[in-house]
């Protein structure tokens, strides 16, 4: 069941996918539609899943689960993948590797393999207080505080000094 993402409880489950691109305004209206389908029909054993999404930085999807009403189970989980494994291939975007990194340049939202990230990091290109996207948030209320943080309030604090 499809609802606004701001509506869904502060503890609703959310999982963020980070591409490694910007979407064209023309790819985030088929994503968004496709988005509204997929969820409108995602379910666990048979039970409507309350969900929503938001798409940020028009690179970022994110998707809520209300788990007070019903959680995810393995195959709705399954099933999540699979759609974003599908929007994949259909828009020729990497949504899944967890082992790249995305930060803001002013307004400019960029996109490096950690690497390249722990690299910067050495020669001071970016700082602690550079602004990072921490995926690994678990739910809406940490999605709001802590998902866009500096470097330094993050896992990524490790690498800036």
């Amino acid at each position: 069941m499809l609802v606004d993402f701001n509506i869904l409880p502060e503890e609703s489950r959310v999982w963020i996918y980070q591409a490694n691109r910007s979407f064209t305004e023309q790819e985030l209206e088929d994503i968004q539609s496709k988005l509204n389908t997929f969820i409108e029909n995602w379910t666990a054993h048979g039970s409507d899943l309350q969900s929503g999404y938001t798409i940020k930085y028009k690179r970022f999807i994110v998707i809520g689960l209300n788990q007070n009403l019903n959680n995810a189970t393995g195959c709705s989980i399954d099933a999540s993948v699979h759609f974003i494994q599908q929007l994949e291939k259909e828009y020729n975007v990497d949504l899944m590797d967890k082992m790249n990194v995305s930060y803001k340049q002013g307004e400019y939202v960029a996109y490096k393999s950690l690497s390249d990230f722990r690299k910067m990091a050495k020669d001071k290109a970016i700082s602690k207080k550079t602004i990072v996207f921490n995926n690994l948030v678990t739910n809406i209320s940490e999605f709001k505080e802590n998902w866009e943080v500096p470097a330094s309030e993050s896992w990524h604090s490790r690498f800036v000094k």
